[in-house]
């Protein structure tokens, strides 16, 4: 016999099947490939340095120009990151912001009034 109460059976509906979401997997495949360039430029960076230590004086710009692309590609990295996190749904956009980017909508925000919320009562 099966039980007729208020809260019997599932209240979990069926789940829509996975698809493959092409956008997800190239920031994925985007934020790697920063990630492993970062980490090649760090490693360049390091052994320019170490040349430049032993008297090669050229290799000075090497390490200068390996270090700006380290960083370079880290930043590109952690903004490809927040982007993948918004198109997951884990995180979202900042309230009165535009969907798109642009700060063309930005709600105003309402003037504040002279003295502070003590003197408004």
């Amino acid at each position: 016999m099966a039980t007729a109460g208020k809260r019997a059976g599932s209240r979990k509906g069926t789940r829509p099947p996975r698809q493959l979401r092409p956008r997800l997997l190239a920031l994925a495949l985007a934020v790697t490939a920063a990630v492993v360039a970062w980490g090649y430029l760090v490693y360049a960076a390091i052994d320019f340095g170490t040349t430049a230590r032993d008297g090669d004086s050229g290799s000075w710009a090497f390490l200068a120009l390996a270090s700006v692309g380290a960083v370079a590609c880290l930043f590109v990295g952690l903004l490809l990151v927040a982007r993948l996190l918004r198109e997951l749904g884990i995180t979202s956009t900042p309230t009165g912001a535009a969907p798109d980017g642009d700060g063309e909508d930005l709600e105003p925000t309402a003037p504040r009034p002279p003295g502070g919320r003590r003197a408004a009562r």
